[in-house]
């Protein structure tokens, strides 16, 4: 396609020069291109629009190379995706995909057109005035893409499940239990039965589209677990599980969304771009800082903030190395441990056996480290001992009365929590 709007006396002052700024404002159809001489007192000037096809960008390449000795490309982060980029690199030119959420506007410029953007685009990126994006390769951009069509997935089951709990509502159809879409609720689903034929095909269109969408799910995640091993930093994908609270899909979503973060200079600069620093708004002698600035990638901060709120719990209890079979019983070890904690026995019933410190692979009531309870519970003297306890008759009486598991200990003396008990509330940051 030929370029239109570019007159012959434009492209005959078209002068030659050792370096040109080119902004690219990019669409579907086309591409608007404004060129930048060098220099400060450069002119700036609209070149005209083309397709957005390649071998129309190929032209205007050729025609720009011949003008000018060097070129630098710059377009928007957009929907038509990082291929110009790729294209431009390959032909030995520079370009950027800036970050237009950082684009300088004028707080009285009203008027917006292809023609004016392309032409601020050059213009500021002869100042340096753009914030260029991190580039992934095609490798990495289609280990993202997959990724991001997970929580795609993700986010359409949890909208269904929620169409058809508000389905229920409606008809005063409430769940009895404590949490929902477990096999409890599952069950509770299928006794569910209405008079009117309508309503039982509603009841039963949602059910199916909600096991559409489990299976989705479950086909996706089985897909990224075959792919990713065979990514190229699939090992920072392994390093960044042996943190707690960070399992296989936080690790790959986080490494998806940021790359190799050695691209940054210090972790502050890294919080940054994530938006986990506070908000600031300062003027003369008043200092006034507000919550955090939630720029950057949602995604990965998302999985950041969900691994904090895991790491907070004690660690889990996990099988065994696949493969390792233990002498007595099936083999269990702590997260990150190769050798096993302790065994199941079959003279438990499959339960597992108690240790020091053992509280039915619940967390402790709120958060507290209440110390090591002997085999099959905790006694209310070691709580005593913890909390204070100043009547040895009262210890000895606790003392010689029957264990209570720890998980049971709130239910049994009339709500009292573990913190309360120690004077400290289990709701302070602390105790969480």
């Amino acid at each position: 396609m030929a370029l239109t709007g570019l007159s012959g006396n434009e492209g005959a002052a078209m002068s030659e020069g050792s370096e040109a700024f080119v902004g690219l404002d990019t669409s579907k159809t086309k591409i608007s291109v404004a060129v930048a001489d060098g220099g400060r007192c450069g002119e700036v000037r609209f070149y005209g629009d083309i397709d957005s096809s390649p071998d129309a960008m190929n032209r205007l390449v050729k025609k720009l190379s011949a003008r000018y000795q060097c070129l630098h490309f710059c377009y928007e982060a957009g929907p038509c995706g990082y291929g110009l980029h790729r294209q431009l690199t390959a032909l030995g030119h520079q370009c950027d995909v800036v970050a237009p959420s950082m684009i300088p506007i004028r707080p009285g410029d009203r008027i917006k057109t292809n023609r004016r953007d392309a032409i601020t685009l050059a213009r500021l990126h002869r100042a340096g005035e753009l914030t260029p994006v991190w580039v992934p390769d095609e490798a990495h951009e289609a280990v993202r893409d997959l990724v991001r069509a997970r929580a795609g997935a993700m986010l359409d089951l949890r909208m269904k499940r929620q169409q058809l709990t508000a389905f229920l509502l409606r008809h005063d159809r409430i769940f009895p239990g404590r949490k929902t879409w477990s096999r409890a609720h599952v069950r509770w689903l299928c006794e569910q039965r209405f008079e009117h034929p309508a309503h039982q095909i509603v009841m039963q269109e949602y059910r199916h589209t909600i096991d559409d969408a489990e299976t989705r799910l479950d086909r996706l995640e089985g897909q990224l677990a075959e792919v990713v091993p065979q990514w190229s930093i699939a090992p920072v994908v392994e390093a960044f599980q042996a943190m707690r609270g960070v399992g296989f899909l936080a690790a790959v979503i986080f490494v998806a969304e940021v790359g190799d973060v050695r691209r940054f200079e210090s972790p502050s600069q890294l919080m940054g771009y994530l938006g986990l620093v506070p908000s600031e708004r300062s003027t003369g002698d008043r200092v006034r800082r507000g919550g955090i600035t939630k720029a950057g990638n949602r995604r990965a901060r998302w999985v950041l903030i969900e691994g904090a709120w895991t790491y907070r719990l004690p660690a889990r209890v996990l099988a065994g190395p696949p493969g390792w079979t233990p002498e007595g019983g099936a083999g269990y070890c702590l997260e990150g441990a190769d050798t096993p904690v302790w065994t199941l026995s079959a003279a438990h019933g499959g339960r597992q056996e108690a240790m020091p410190g053992d509280h039915g692979g619940r967390p402790r009531d709120g958060g507290l480290p209440m110390g090591d309870r002997p085999a099959g519970g905790a006694t209310l003297g070691g709580l005593t001992r913890k909390c204070g306890k100043n009547s040895n008759a009262e210890a000895n009486a606790e003392q010689n009365s029957p264990p209570i598991p720890a998980h049971r200990w709130r239910r049994s003396h009339g709500g009292e929590s573990s913190g309360e008990l120690c004077g400290r509330h289990p709701s302070t940051p602390a105790d969480r």
